[in-house]
C-alpha cells in the first residue's frame, strides 16, 4: 500500500499545508449527532452524502445540508426516498432552486454541534493516525457534549 492509499484509507487528505480531514455528521432534529464519517480534506462533500444516508436510522422528513452537498443526483435520490432536500444552491448554478430558508435557519443547531465537538482538542487538531481511533474519539466527544 502506498502512502497515498494509506492516507486515503485513514481519512487524510493532502493539501499545501499538510494532511487535512473533514467530519461529516448525521444529526437528529435537535442537532445531536447520530453518526460520523471522516473523509480527506480535499474530498468533495457529495462523496460522503450517500454513505451518511445509508446508515440505518429513522427516515427524516427533510434534510438540511450546506452548499457542499448540493448535487442533482443526490437531490433526486432524496426526493425518491420521500425526503425534502433543504440545501442552498451553489453560486455557479444557472437556474438555482431555492430552499425554504425559514427551515434552513435550523441548521445552526448542526453548526453548534460541530463547535461543541471541536472544543475537544483531540478532535479539533486530528492527531489520531487511523480513522478508527479518530471515529472512536468522535463518538466519545459526542457522548460527552450531547
Amino acid at each position: 500500500m502506498t502512502d497515498t492509499e494509506d492516507s486515503a484509507a485513514n481519512a487524510f487528505g493532502r493539501s499545501c499545508g499538510g494532511f487535512t480531514s473533514k467530519i461529516h455528521a448525521h444529526c437528529d432534529n435537535q442537532g445531536l449527532p447520530v453518526s460520523f464519517i471522516p473523509t480527506g480534506g480535499g474530498a468533495s462533500d457529495c462523496t460522503a452524502a450517500e454513505p451518511l444516508m445509508a446508515i440505518p436510522v429513522a427516515t427524516p422528513k427533510a434534510l438540511l445540508a450546506d452548499k457542499g452537498y448540493y448535487g442533482d443526483r443526490f437531490r433526486e435520490s432524496l426526493l425518491i426516498r420521500g425526503i425534502l432536500p433543504i440545501i442552498p444552491p451553489r453560486s455557479n448554478r444557472k437556474v438555482p432552486e431555492h430552499p425554504d430558508y425559514r427551515r434552513y435557519r435550523d441548521r445552526n443547531r448542526v453548526e453548534r454541534m460541530f463547535g461543541k465537538l471541536k472544543q475537544q482538542r483531540r478532535i479539533a487538531t486530528r492527531n489520531d493516525k487511523t480513522a478508527l481511533s479518530f471515529e472512536s474519539f468522535l463518538n466519545l466527544a459526542a457522548a460527552r457534549t450531547g
